[in-house]
């Protein structure tokens, strides 16, 4: 048997991060049992269903790189074919029309209610001829459901589980204005996709139940179901807004890098041991259904933020400077000097350590990139007093004529003017890092100072110079 999953979003928002991970459980358990995953748009709700939904779906699967093997199934281009399987089970006599106005449906409701009854259907039209039916009316297409006896699933995550045929009505497959409902759409299309094995949401458990019962109707194959627990907040309550962001583009936005969203999403809810990093490569290997636990996972930002720290240190260096420029760009706007984006290969070993996200990333290579001259912040500007001043003053001067230009060299002649004028290092430091970067905090400064070069490096410093000096703080 050839393995075949799939993921079948609604298109009426963004890839919850619910759903990404229910996709990228799919996508592991397909590529791991060398089968195929395929991606269906459950798009029947036409007043909620839009193309900038279907295309965030599609950009948000991209991004974490999970891509499908054939064409995207759009599920309301098939209603013809949903409908042509409910005559089908009408012929076979497992359903039937039903005459019911919705008047007639209300006061069932409400007398098996009081008469603490389920409030379903009563099945009033499960034998009775057609041609009693009333004139004009427009009969809905029911489910023929077993009465007695229990539907029973072997869920491959939540074990057997049971429900008495008797909670479970004649379900309605067809509308009185012939569109099929939801319910009808799923078993159809997962058969004719082949599907083997339905891996969704703990959410969808009861729709398992009826959507059994629709297979057996048809005498279809019948697929493995694993229903998998839903994501928590860190408070034990279903993820949502207020726990933070909820869509996968959102944690691009913030910067977060696919590979490691994957591993962390992977993580949730599923284990391999005491392994807590992994790569994509392992994740296939070893992902099975067997892994998956009962109990709802929780949310933990600050992990995630971790293990996005660990992913960042381990990246490429040239393609983190690719993913930053945007950034770069949005954060210095004209003041961005685009000829200077090339220092960004050579500055990101000694950024990437310091930050945990691309968002951090840009943030602390802004200064490389700016147009002379750079903005300075308070902090900086104190450093920038008459001492401070002096000091840059003498530092320009030794500092101009060398040819030398590298960080060991830049040190050591710091350090011995520190020395002659018996001053530790850092009194040294702080005000090249201050004219330099516009900070108080930045990499080690005659790194940073290798890396801007020296023209780039006496022009900042000039710059400093030039300023209208921080006022005196004396009273």
């Amino acid at each position: 048997m050839t393995v075949v999953t799939r993921f079948a979003p609604s298109p009426t928002g963004f890839l919850h991060i619910g759903g990404a991970r229910t996709a990228l459980f799919n996508w592991l358990f397909a590529r791991h049992y060398g089968g195929r995953f395929l991606l269906r748009i459950e798009d029947t709700d036409r007043a909620r269903s839009t193309r900038e939904a279907v295309d965030a779906i599609f950009d948000g699967l991209r991004w974490l790189g999970l891509d499908w093997d054939e064409e995207p199934v759009f599920q309301f281009s098939r209603a013809a074919r949903h409908a042509e399987v409910a005559r089908e089970m009408i012929a076979r006599g497992r359903a039937y029309p039903c005459y019911c106005s919705p008047e007639e449906l209300t006061r069932m409701r409400e007398e098996a209610r009081r008469d603490g009854r389920p409030a379903g259907y009563d099945g009033r039209w499960r034998d009775r001829d057609p041609a009693e039916a009333p004139e004009g009316v427009a009969p809905v297409v029911r489910l023929k459901a077993p009465r007695d006896g229990e539907t029973i699933l072997q869920d491959l995550v939540q074990g057997e589980v049971t429900v008495a045929n008797a909670q479970l009505d004649d379900m309605i497959l067809l509308r009185a204005d012939g569109t099929p409902t939801y319910m009808l759409s799923v078993v159809v299309d997962d058969h004719d996709m082949d599907i083997t094995h339905i891996i969704r949401g703990d959410d969808h458990l009861t729709n398992a139940f009826r959507q059994t019962q629709i297979y057996r109707a048809m005498g279809w194959e019948i697929p493995h179901f694993a229903h998998i627990p839903l994501i928590h907040g860190p408070d034990g309550a279903k993820l949502s807004k207020r726990h933070g962001a909820l869509g996968a583009e959102a944690y691009r936005d913030m910067g977060f890098l696919p590979e490691a969203l994957r591993n962390y999403l992977t993580r949730l809810g599923w284990g391999h041991g005491d392994d807590e990093i992994f790569s994509t490569e392992q994740a296939v290997s070893w992902f099975d259904i067997g892994g998956v636990g009962r109990s709802p996972a929780r949310f933990d930002m600050a992990k995630l933020t971790s293990l996005n720290a660990h992913y960042l240190r381990e990246a490429d260096d040239a393609r983190l400077g690719e993913l930053i420029v945007p950034r770069l760009r949005a954060l210095a706007g004209a003041n961005l000097d685009e000829e200077a984006l090339p220092r960004l290969r050579a500055a990101i070993p000694g950024l990437k350590a310091r930050a945990r996200t691309l968002a951090e990333l840009a943030e602390n290579a802004l200064f490389y990139v700016l147009r002379r001259p750079i903005s300075l912040d308070d902090k900086a500007l104190q450093q920038l007093d008459a001492d401070g001043r002096a000091l840059l003053s003498a530092i320009v001067a030794e500092l101009a004529p060398r040819t030398g230009w590298t960080k060991d060299a830049l040190e050591d002649a710091a350090r011995a003017h520190a020395e002659t004028k018996g001053l530790k290092l850092g009194k040294v430091a702080q005000p090249l890092r201050a004219a330099l970067t516009g900070s108080t905090t930045s990499p080690p400064i005659f790194e940073v100072m290798e890396i801007l070069g020296a023209d780039e490096t006496l022009g900042r410093l000039r710059d400093a110079l030039d300023r209208k000096p921080a006022p005196d703080n004396a009273a």
